[in-house]
């Protein structure tokens, strides 16, 4: 079960890029980096006063209660993830596929990663009762399991995981004395946000959860300003110890790796987190015109008989292309390894594997971003983010029509009378 590098492929050295929003930086936030160019004072380890408590009331108009005290901000999600993990200790469980950045934090730290797998409604979250079995089989093999990561809007998959397996799910990891990192970094870019419920395992265990978000990912920032925000339970019992307080220790290792935020980022950054209406309205914008196109790029890969689940969030899908098995090892490609290679070249931008998410390197899964859909020009990504149905210009429609012809290409190697698409099947053996 443990996480190891497959035979003659040697280990994954770096990851695909977090699938970028197109936007522009918004105008105020430039002005605001502008003025504080001049800043000589650092920024101190955690963030300053004025970052966290804006990163508080992030929380807080979300559902979960805190204050400034229970906030840290870090230069980007890796190396906040790292100081949680640092923290806790232990063994971690994780879904299978999970994020590409995940994995090297916890092999950076020396620890065994376990993957769960995940049900068939969605990803993110793994199902419970693989995970009570992974947890059972570890200690019987003198692991120490302690820390479960997941995520209730998903990256790679972009589901939406249902409420009451988010429950399911945490109630049985605290049951066995896990704490839950739950990484939220894309429960904004829902792409129908008033069909979609949004649960975080924060509201459902308030004294076991951590919860993560990278700015960037969720749009709030440009990428190239690199923020990310982690919120600690206010009222958990391992607080009132102030040695073994998860925040401080933490805090601890961020201030030894100098993992410190730009002081001149800090003020735009802690702008961007109050969410007003010239930063928020355009990020929900977005979030919409990338739900479309996923939707436009889902059909294109059911319609050339790959499984898909339907996206709700982030600006990716999750493809699997076993049925075209057929036509891929015609072109010599018999893994994700080998489709990521054949699919890069021939669509000529990143295409990542589902090896790079903790798949298994056998299954012919590849996560499609949204981002080179939008188009090649920043005039063209502004207006497909601006337009109401951004599937149908030109610019869009052509990107689509190169995806669909290399799909359609696989597809027509597919022995006759096999059917077009099927429901996804439950992933990695996981209940139904």
């Amino acid at each position: 079960m443990r996480e190891t590098a497959p035979e003659g492929r040697g280990p994954v050295r770096y990851g695909p890029p977090v699938p970028e929003s197109g936007r522009p930086v918004p105008p105020e936030l430039a002005a605001l980096l502008a003025a504080a160019a001049g800043r000589t004072d650092p920024e101190p380890p955690g963030g300053g006063a004025v970052l966290r408590e804006a990163a508080a009331g992030y929380w807080w108009r979300r559902g979960l209660r805190g204050h400034a005290e229970d906030s840290l901000a870090a230069p980007g999600a890796p190396a906040l993830l790292l100081a949680l993990l640092a923290a806790h200790g232990g063994d971690v469980l994780l879904p299978r596929p999970c994020p590409a950045w995940w994995t090297p934090q916890i092999r950076l730290l020396g620890r065994p990663a376990y993957h769960v797998p995940t049900t068939a409604e969605a990803g993110g979250v793994p199902d419970p009762y693989a995970l009570l079995e992974t947890v059972r089989r570890v200690r019987a093999e003198g692991g120490d399991p302690r820390v479960l990561l997941l995520s209730v809007a998903d990256d790679p998959t972009a589901t939406v995981a249902p409420p009451e397996l988010v429950r399911e799910s945490c109630e049985a990891a605290v049951a066995e004395g896990l704490h839950v990192i739950s990484d939220e970094t894309w429960r904004d870019t829902l792409h129908r946000p008033r069909e979609t419920v949004v649960v975080s395992p924060a509201e459902m265990c308030p004294d076991d959860v951590t919860v993560l978000a990278d700015l960037a990912g969720g749009g709030l920032v440009p990428a190239s300003w690199p923020c990310a925000i982690a919120r600690f339970p206010p009222t958990g019992a391992a607080r009132a110890d102030r040695y073994g307080d998860p925040r401080a220790r933490a805090l601890d290792v961020l201030t030894a790796l100098g993992a410190v935020l730009p002081a001149p980022v800090a003020p735009a950054v802690a702008h961007a987190l109050d969410e007003p209406e010239d930063v928020f309205v355009p990020a929900l914008r977005a979030a919409a015109a990338h739900g479309r196109i996923a939707a436009a790029a889902h059909r294109a890969v059911l319609a050339a008989g790959a499984l898909a689940r339907p996206p709700q969030a982030g600006r990716h899908l999750y493809a699997d292309l076993g049925p075209l098995r057929p036509g891929l090892a015609a072109r010599g490609v018999t893994d994700s390894l080998e489709l990521e290679q054949y699919l890069t070249a021939r669509l000529g931008r990143p295409v990542p594997g589902g090896h790079r998410f903790g798949d298994e390197l056998g299954a012919l899964r590849v996560r499609l971003d949204t981002g080179p859909l939008l188009g090649v020009t920043p005039p063209e990504r502004a207006e497909t983010l601006a337009a109401r149905a951004p599937e149908h210009l030109p610019q869009t429609v052509r990107a689509l029509a190169e995806l669909t012809a290399a799909l359609d290409d696989l597809a027509e190697a597919r022995p006759a009378g096999q059917p077009a698409a099927e429901p996804p099947p439950a992933q990695n053996g996981a209940r139904r």
